[in-house]
């Protein structure tokens, strides 16, 4: 009875471990790599987290309307290789980015390629699409 009990246990860990990466996604289930996007804001929140940073970004179109887009970028790890560091981007800078929007119509989401910062700055994100 011990070892069925063991044997369930360890199999239920494994079952379970594995449920991280079945939770990520990939670049073309998200992101249309044939849609690129530059767009220009300012930044309104930072999440400095695993799997993926995210910066969102207040964008106002020529008719003056303004939107809020979610950048995907690279895991944090990812981004320190890259010469980031959490007080790269901070709330209200000015950007400039360039990436790949969302397959999803009119969620205002993209995979950052680059940022742009306000001073020239350019920062590499590690988009998936990228094989640098």
């Amino acid at each position: 009875m011990r070892r069925k009990l063991g044997l369930l246990m360890a199999g239920l860990g494994f079952l379970c471990a594995g449920i991280p990466l079945a939770a990520h996604h990939s670049f073309a289930l998200e992101y249309d790599g044939n849609k690129p996007v530059t767009l220009q804001g300012v930044v309104t929140k930072i999440e400095w987290t695993n799997p993926h940073a995210r910066i969102y970004v207040d964008v106002t179109d020529p008719q003056g309307s303004v939107s809020n887009w979610n950048l995907e970028l690279a895991s944090p790890s990812a981004l320190a290789r890259n010469g980031w560091s959490s007080k790269s981007v901070k709330v209200g800078d000015k950007v400039k980015f360039e990436g790949f929007e969302g397959r999803a119509a009119g969620t205002h989401r993209a995979n950052a390629r680059s940022i742009v910062l306000a001073d020239g700055r350019s920062l590499f994100s590690g988009a998936a699409t990228d094989t640098r």
